[in-house]
Formats: structure tokens, C-alpha cells, sequence
């Protein structure tokens, strides 16, 4: 068995030729997919946020409307960049979102990746110290948001407080129970991988990694993986981590999907991110599902994960990404062992 769900970019554009023309498109043909996937069996609603761009940004909106009309979907990110995050701030939001949606919230974040400005997050009045990195700011983030996500107080209280308090430090509120273990670390190394495990943090692994050793996407992220699982044994953990992964994944059931990915041969492509950063991108399939199901069973990091993010290209609209969904789910799922 596998959790099967769906990634969106929320990309909108105002071209004639695109679905999603505005940002009130992109939120709300989001909450309808999401309505859409749970119908249809999927088990998770994720979304990508990126800033400064015509895509889906402010996460927690967007996660509170569809927790408010779904009833059984996982709901998440993947992922939130923490460089332009006040985690004080963020975590009453996803504590919030959490709440309407009934503890079903799935939090993927980041370092975050290249964005459409430079240094964005300083817009946002975050700006690393001297001797500190962007990445460096982002995990200090992270830790702050993941120590408040535990419940516990830490605020010295008013002696003469408008409204009474419980006794003690207080903490931030409200507080939702079990969302500290809902939290993912989307890495792009092998190393951010094994410092997620050793926090406590599930594991989301993109379409993207740093090239650490020039064998193909999947072999690198099925090794990133493992050591990941390795990181989280030796950190004592009790509980067992969920690990994701991310693919383009299209089953060619019809001549629209044909007219649209048929021609698709996608293989593993190199990059730089950066002057510097050698990053390798994953490549996409697309297939009848007969030669589908074969292909994916050569993918080793898909057989480590125990939960595929289907990335969906959602200009073609709620109605079409539905049948990509419920293509992968009906026509390959089961012959994958899936279902």
C-alpha cells in the first residue's frame, strides 16, 4: 500500500490558453481538486508555495478552506520556504488550519529553493546576521516553529491581564495535538536529509536533488532515502517517518492525454541552482499504462517512498486533473501494488 496524492504549483496566468487566468482561479479550482481527489479515493491535497510569483503563496487560507470541505484527505505543503517565515507567527496559522481540518495536516518545509527576486525573504523583514547563511536562517526557523509546535510555555504572563490565564509560562494558541509529528522536511542533499531525521521531521523528496555522485535522479534520491531512515534509527525515535517523494506521472487512457503528453520522453536532466550548486532534475513519465507500470518499477526511490506527490499541470483545469488523478489510481495503482 502507498499514499497517493497530488501536488499543485497553483500556476495562473492570464493567457487565453490557460484554465487558471487569475489568482482567484488558482485558490479556488485548488479547493475543488481537493474535493475532487477525496471522491475519487486520493489521500493527499499538497500544495507548493512560492513568493513574488503567479502561483498559489500564502498557505493557510487555502489549507483552512479545503480542511472545511473535506472530511478524510490529508492536506499539505510542499513546500513552504522558512526563510520568509515568522515561526511564532506560522505556527498559530497551521495550528488554526489544523484545527478545521481535523488533524489532517501534512506541513512540508524547506530551505526553499531559487525564487523570482533576489533574496525575497529580506523584503519580508528577514535578513541572515553576519556568519549566517539563508539556509542557516531558514533551519533556525524551523527549530523555533518545531520547539513552539510542542505545547509548551514559555511566555512570562501579564500580573494584570485583560482576560485570566491557566498558570504558568504560556504558549501559543491554539494548540493542535500530533501536528509536531505532521511535519516534513522537503532536502535537497543527502545531509538535510539525515539533519531532518535527527529533529524528528517526515522526509519529502522533490523532483530535484543536489548531484552528489552523478549516478541517475532515482538512485540518488533512493540512497538519500536510506540514509535519511539510517539518521532517524540512530536518533532514537519511536515512531516510524513517512518519507515522499514527488513525480510527473501520466497515464495515456485517452486522446487527450495523448494530445498533450504522448510525445513526452522525458529523461534526467543537469543543472546548476546558483552559480555553483549542481543540481540533477528527475524525469517525467508518461505512458500507456501497461508500459507505465513497467517503467515505474525501475524507479527505486518511488519503491522506498511510502507516499507518491503526483505533480499536476493545473491550467488544464479541476475537470482534466481529475482524470489524471483518477488515471493513476484506476489504471496503475493496482498493478503497482498500490491499491
Amino acid at each position: 500500500m502507498k499514499h497517493i496524492g497530488f501536488l499543485s504549483f497553483g500556476h495562473w496566468t492570464p493567457s487565453p490558453q490557460s484554465g487558471t487566468r487569475s489568482a482567484s482561479d488558482a485558490l479556488l479550482q485548488s479547493i475543488e481538486l481537493a474535493v475532487a481527489a477525496e471522491e475519487l479515493g486520493a489521500d493527499g491535497a499538497y500544495f507548493r508555495v512560492h513568493h513574488f510569483a503567479r502561483q498559489l503563496a500564502s498557505p493557510f487560507p487555502l489549507l483552512a478552506a479545503i480542511g472545511a470541505r473535506t472530511k478524510r484527505i490529508e492536506i499539505g505543503t510542499a513546500v513552504i520556504d522558512m526563510r520568509y517565515e515568522n515561526p511564532l507567527y506560522m505556527a498559530e496559522d497551521a495550528g488554526s488550519a489544523d484545527l478545521i481540518a481535523g488533524g489532517r495536516l501534512q506541513l512540508g518545509i524547506s530551505r526553499g529553493s531559487p525564487e523570482q527576486v533576489i533574496d525575497g525573504f529580506r523584503y519580508f523583514g528577514y535578513a541572515p546576521p553576519e556568519g549566517e547563511s539563508d539556509a542557516d536562517m531558514a533551519r533556525r526557523h524551523t527549530e523555533v516553529f518545531l520547539e513552539v509546535l510542542k505545547g509548551e510555555g514559555f511566555a512570562k504572563p501579564n500580573p494584570r491581564p485583560m482576560f485570566s490565564n491557566p498558570p504558568g509560562p504560556l504558549r501559543l494558541e491554539p494548540f493542535s495535538e500530533g501536528l509536531r509529528e505532521r511535519i516534513w522536511w522537503g532536502a535537497g542533499t543527502n545531509a538535510t536529509a539525515e539533519w531532518a531525521a535527527k529533529l524528528g521531521m517526515n522526509l519529502q523528496s522533490s523532483t530535484l536533488k543536489i548531484d552528489e555522485s552523478g549516478e541517475p535522479f532515482h538512485v540518488q534520491q533512493a540512497k538519500q532515502i536510506r540514509l535519511y531512515r539510517e539518521a532517524w534509527k540512530a536518533a532514537g525515535h519511536t515512531r516510524t517517518p513517512r518519507v515522499s517523494v514527488s513525480r510527473s506521472i501520466f497515464a495515456l487512457v485517452s486522446d487527450r492525454d495523448r494530445m498533450y503528453f504522448g510525445r513526452d520522453e522525458s529523461q534526467d536532466q543537469v543543472g546548476f541552482l546558483g552559480e555553483k550548486e549542481r543540481a540533477i532534475f528527475g524525469r517525467s513519465y508518461a505512458a500507456e499504462p501497461d508500459a507505465l507500470i513497467e517503467q515505474l518499477k525501475q524507479d527505486e526511490a518511488i519503491a522506498e517512498a511510502d507516499t507518491l506527490l503526483l505533480t499536476v499541470p493545473n491550467q488544464l483545469g479541476v475537470e482534466y486533473n481529475a482524470h489524471v488523478i483518477e488515471a493513476i489510481l484506476k489504471h496503475v495503482a493496482p498493478g503497482m501494488g498500490w491499491r
